[in-house]
């Protein structure tokens, strides 16, 4: 004990006012001595320490752990340092502490030292910004997409995870490399950069790239060009499309396969719509009828069996009405209707996906002829073999090749539970369970595709459900032509040697499972002696380490600890010669303090020493810079106060170097910032979900919810979903929680700040750590706008996949109107009395109604060209609101406000009174009580990025009309329909599903486009865009030619396929004085013009035609006479049929029907042109 005084005397004086916490003990662990820090803490003075122990101050688990900390450190002479955690006055608090052994100059262990000190507040800082550190670096690794940093020259600063998989390289590989070695054609990175610089973002840019391997695959790459510590970068996500691409070829693949195996397929297929039209056929099917010529486009009872009427019991019919497949087996008819095979059909439904309805039924015909033929030879023997097999006791059967029953024994029914006349004509699929019988059939296949016997032992459940084990012995049956036509079988119960069997197999595994059941207790037995004597030879080595207690005194603290008088270094440790670089404290003894000192903090320190030597104060902890002796720089934390040395005053400090602290800390500031950087600067919506509510969430999720990010924290998710949504995104949001496999990227419908719904594409980067427990991070996509543009662009491949049906159906009705309209003008010259007249006029009327109907049907499909003149708007309007007045119900109320300044417009004025009479004719039908009718006009100048948000806009002036209703509103659900063709939401006879469609057509003629706006309940706005014309146009008037111009008899050549349109045009010019020649396809028309060539001043050319069309023979004809005349007459507009011929040069376009004064109006301009 007085060599442990003695030591403690030596130091007392230097630990007394240390902030720090010190103690000694003894090696029994009784407190010795302890600073006033280490007292107050324990609310004591320091002399009421000495003689305590532990279990003093402490609870017992604490102290008990103190005092194994000490024994530990007793025995083995080391110095331990450890952070630990306890709770002081209801806060959490973590200390630092160092204990080391104190040893006598013989190295004797005398007791133990200890220091500790609280950093709670360092830890903290620590901890925060290695927790912000680690969000933004886990968002920036965890998002599935490559996201990469690199400057304008190439560059790679950075790049996460999904970036590194997708390349192929490491992320060092990648910054020796560069961006362009990872370029296909070096061409498409220039291309971006380009458009980079002009724009300042890049959105999906699809590229070729290159992994390391050297295989290529496909990415879309967003590129954003930011600032980032004063430097240009650009900021790359990139997603790997080469599944797409490669799913892409697929399909075609597939689709190109699946027409070849309809085509390859031996059995008939053909495709049935409701009006049982022959939809398609394969060839097989085309083989079967030569005799029907072509099967599509004809009726299937007329084609398929030569009848006028639809047949009475008819498959396809049947599953039109009931929704299900149907089967039925008819006769084969020949050219002459005789029967000459056997068909068996089967119909199966084809459901429009869209609208669930039926839209066609699809026939599968094999031809059974030969399979009637095996029937009728199993036929003949079915009565001796029924008699064979009633006598056999055992159960035994006959099946035909489609494993059929033909026969069967009385044995054999029983055990279904029928007679046996009850299975006839059905299979094992009819009789057992599925399992069993598809068991049962693949044996009968086996043994019909081989030609041998097969015997098995198979299980058999019966009518009341007990199974029993049957040995089966299953014979081919052939017929006089020794080609397999069925199967017959006798199957004998061995259910009691089955028992039997595994009676034997129990008593086996039962013998067996004794047998390892010994063994493994005699294992457990030698386990036990193994662990006894380990434990023996455990506690003779502990004996033997706490014998060996003895160690060399050495400088116990691990901390640098010195002091310094008049400026002077008088006392340093070794661990603070250490600090500074030095071999051995007696080094620095007499050396300046302020030579270690950097020059940015002496005045600091300074100042700190002047007011511990005036004021005699402690002072607290601060951080400061030292210089070494090799001249490097450290950070250092010093805690320093008045100290009396050797009778001098003086100052003690105690040093820890927090270097590394310093540029962790600094590194995960600059981690943070540029983590936080790419996050917020990133396209698409980043957020992490924690215990439902949203824990963090970036700038771009923010903008597209309409919130600012401070809102959006601490917001339940489920806030931003929209109803019809809500079930499906909370399901997979607690599935994926529960570790089950759901779908990472799927759309919803996200409720926006101000009420409306956004479409996003949501992907689930998955389960992460955030702040110490499990959340769930997720990015999403706003993909509103690109849904709006397919859903325009959608509408528009369906309107023109109409117009193309349309088209073909008004060449024919306009071919059919032209001679009528031609005719009727041609009589009313010749039949003057009243009753000719009267009929003739009706004539003339229906004629023209019938081609104004067409041009209705071709407007809204391809945009009929009607005549264009400059209008004034305002004029439009009055018109209509005229005709609205007079013609809509009292409770109907007109508003109109059109300005004096509008835009002048370039239109058919009765092409765009229709439009604007149709749309308030719909605003009028959706106000039934009445309500509120607005008409108004304004001038609006559209530019380019408005332009791209319609796919028939185009940058330029416009003059928009809106026409509003305050009528029930038109449901989500249906507006994007509207524009169909056909449909209506009206009553039956009260609307032609037209009127919108036909208006949209007119207004694209037009150059221009429509937009609409509905609330359910508030009303609908329609606007109406047309292009205007800025420069002064006059507004023109038409002229009605009342006087036919006539021929001097010219010679013209008029070519078409159509009789009578010929022999019409041909008596109506010669009747004004022209002569004429007829051709009926163009290359008749070539051959007569070769013949005639000086005579003929004209030719009128249809354009669809036979043999040689009209863009063809228009090209002939031009090689033999460049200059010669031509009309171009077709049943389309101008708009598709000129597209065609512009580059031959026709004089001018004739549209059918034409009247006589068109005609020969047209013809006397183009004759009399020189």
């Amino acid at each position: 004990m007085d060599k442990l005084l003695m030591g403690e005397n030596k130091y007392k004086v230097l630990i007394a006012n240390l902030s720090q916490k010190i103690f000694y003990k003894d090696r029994n662990s009784v407190y010795v001595s302890c600073n006033e820090s280490y007292a107050y803490d324990l609310k004591i003075k320091p002399y009421e320490i000495v003689g305590k122990t532990d279990y003093d101050f402490y609870n017992k688990e604490l102290a008990e752990k103190y005092r194994a900390d000490d024994k530990r450190i007793l025995e083995s002479g080391k110095t331990e340092e450890i952070e630990e955690k306890y709770i002081q006055d209801g806060q959490e608090v973590i200390v630092h502490t160092a204990k080391a052994p104190i040893k006598d100059e013989k190295g004797s262990v005398i007791g133990i030292l200890g220091i500790f000190w609280d950093i709670t507040e360092s830890k903290r800082i620590e901890e925060a910004l290695r927790e912000s550190e680690e969000k933004y670096r886990a968002l920036f690794e965890a998002t599935p997409m490559g996201i990469g940093i690199a400057d304008l020259k190439g560059n790679i600063f950075d790049g996460n995870q999904s970036m590194q998989e997708m390349t192929g390289f490491t992320l060092e590989e990648l910054r020796t490399i560069g961006v362009g070695a990872l370029y296909v054609d070096p061409n498409e990175r220039k291309s971006l950069l380009k458009t980079l610089q002009e724009t300042g973002r890049v959105y999906d840019w699809e590229v070729r790239l290159k992994r390391k391997d050297g295989t290529i695959y496909y990415a879309l790459l967003n590129v954003d060009l930011l600032e980032l510590k004063g430097h240009k970068v650009l900021l790359t996500t990139a997603r790997d499309i080469t599944e797409r691409k490669r799913m892409e070829e697929e399909l075609r693949k597939r689709e190109h396969f699946l027409s070849n195996v309809f085509a390859s397929i031996q059995d008939g297929i053909g495709i049935i719509d409701k009006d049982m039209n022959i939809i398609r056929v394969n060839p097989t099917a085309e083989r079967w009828y030569p005799h029907a010529a072509s099967l599509v486009g004809r009726k299937c009872y007329e084609a398929y069996h030569g009848r006028s009427e639809r047949c009475k019991i008819c498959p396809a019919q049947r599953t039109f009405k009931t929704g299900e497949a149907d089967h039925k087996i008819i006769h084969k008819s020949g050219s002459r209707g005789e029967d000459n095979g056997w068909l068996e059909i089967y119909s199966f439904p084809m459901v429009d996906t869209p609208t669930g309805q039926i839209r066609w039924v699809i026939e599968y015909v094999r031809d059974i002829t030969e399979r009637k033929r095996i029937e009728e030879e199993l036929q003949k023997s079915i009565h001796q073999q029924t008699a064979i097999l009633n006598n056999i006791p055992d159960i035994a059967w006959l099946k035909d090749k489609e494993s059929r029953f033909i026969a069967v024994n009385k044995p054999y029914a029983e055990a279904c539970g029928v007679s046996p006349e009850d299975l006839v004509g059905k299979t094992d699929l009819d009789v057992w369970h599925k399992d069993l019988a598809e068991r049962y059939r693949a044996d009968d296949r086996d043994v019909m595709e081989t030609g041998r016997r097969k015997q098995v032992e198979e299980p058999l459940i019966d009518k009341d459900g007990r199974k029993t084990w049957i040995e089966t012995i299953k014979t081919p049956i052939y017929d006089d032509r020794g080609n397999v036509i069925g199967t017959t079988g006798i199957a004998r119960d061995v259910t009691e040697r089955k028992r039997t069997e595994e009676a034997l197999r129990t008593a086996h595994g039962e013998l067996e499972l004794g047998i390892q059941e010994r063994t493994a207790k005699l294992e457990e037995t030698n386990k036990a002696l193994l662990a006894q004597i380990t434990e023996r030879e455990l506690s003779e080595a502990a004996l033997r380490e706490s014998e060996e207690r003895y160690r060399k005194l050495v400088e116990f603290s691990p901390y640098a600890i010195a002091i310094h008088s008049q400026g002077k270094i008088v006392f340093i440790n070794a661990a603070g010669a250490k600090l500074v670089g030095a071999v051995n404290p007696e080094q620095l003894i007499g050396k300046s303090v302020m030579d270690f000192v950097h020059p940015d903090y002496q005045e600091i320190v300074r100042e700190r020493i002047r007011l511990m030597r005036e004021e005699g104060k402690n002072m607290s902890s601060t951080e400061e810079r030292f210089i070494k002796l090799d001249g490097s720089v450290i950070d250092v934390e010093v805690t320093a106060m008045p100290f009396t040395y050797q009778g001098k005053p003086g100052i003690q400090v105690i040093i820890s170097d927090i270097t590394d602290r310093k540029s962790a800390e600094e590194a995960l500031k600059q981690s943070e910032e540029k983590y936080h950087t790419l996050i917020d600067n990133i396209q698409d919506g980043v957020f992490i979900i924690q215990d439902s509510k949203i824990q963090f969430a970036n700038e771009a999720f923010a903008k597209v919810s309409g919130y600012t990010v401070e809102e959006v924290i601490g917001k339940d998710f489920r806030e931003f979903v929209a109803p019809e949504d809500l079930e499906m995104v909370i399901d997979r949001y607690h599935r994926r929680q529960a570790g089950e496999d759901v779908p990472k990227e799927y759309e919803f419908h996200m409720m926006h700040k101000d009420g409306r719904t956004r479409i996003l594409v949501n992907t689930n980067v998955g389960l992460i750590t955030y702040r110490g427990r499990v959340a769930s991070m997720v990015t999403a996509k706003d993909i509103t706008e690109k849904k709006k543009l397919e859903s325009q662009l959608l509408r528009s491949q369906r309107m023109e996949s109409i117009g193309t049906l349309s088209s073909g159906i008004a060449h024919d009705i306009n071919n059919v109107l032209t001679p009528i309209m031609l005719s009727q003008e041609l009589l009313q010259e010749k039949l003057t009395d009243e009753e000719s007249k009267r009929l003739l006029n009706t004539i003339k009327r229906s004629t023209h109604r019938g081609a104004n109907l067409m041009k209705q049907v071709l407007s809204f499909t391809k945009g009929v060209e009607g005549e264009r003149n400059a209008l004034q708007v305002a004029q439009l309007v009055s018109e209509i609101r005229q005709i609205v007045k007079e013609t809509f119900q009292r409770n109907i109320r007109i508003r109109t406000d059109i300005p004096k300044d509008l835009w002048i417009i370039l239109g058919d004025a009765t092409q765009l009174h229709q439009v604007l009479m149709n749309l308030c004719v719909n605003a009028r039908d959706a106000m039934p009580a009445g309500g509120t009718l607005g008409i108004s006009a304004e001038n609006i100048s559209i530019d380019e990025n408005v332009a791209r948000n319609n796919v028939d806009a185009r940058a330029g002036p416009y003059v928009m009309i809106a026409v509003s209703d305050t009528g029930t509103g038109i449901p989500p659900k249906i507006m994007d329909r509207i524009f169909e063709p056909f449909f209506t939401t009206k009553e039956h006879g009260k609307g032609t599903g037209l009127g919108l469609s036909t208006a949209l057509g007119i207004l694209k003629s037009h150059g221009g486009f429509m937009d609409v706006k509905s609330e359910i309940g508030k009303g609908t706005t329609f606007k109406v865009y047309l292009p205007a014309i800025t420069t002064s146009e006059k507004l023109k008037g038409q002229e009605h030619q009342y006087i036919l111009p006539a021929g001097h008899g010219e010679l013209i050549l008029v070519v078409d396929d159509e009789d009578q349109i010929l022999r019409i045009t041909k008596k109506t010019l010669e009747t004004h004085g022209y002569k004429v020649i007829t051709a009926n396809d163009g290359k008749e028309a070539v051959a007569l013009y070769l013949q005639h060539r000086e005579k003929i001043k004209l030719v009128l050319m249809d354009m669809m035609m036979p043999v040689m069309d009209g863009p063809a023979s228009i090209r002939e004809l031009r090689k033999v006479n460049p200059e010669i005349k031509i009309i171009v007459v077709s049943g389309l507009t101008e708009k598709d049929k000129l597209a065609k011929v512009d580059y031959v040069h026709v004089q001018t376009f004739l549209s059918k029907p034409y009247a006589a004064e068109k005609l020969l109006n047209t013809v006397h301009d183009i004759i009399s042109t020189k």
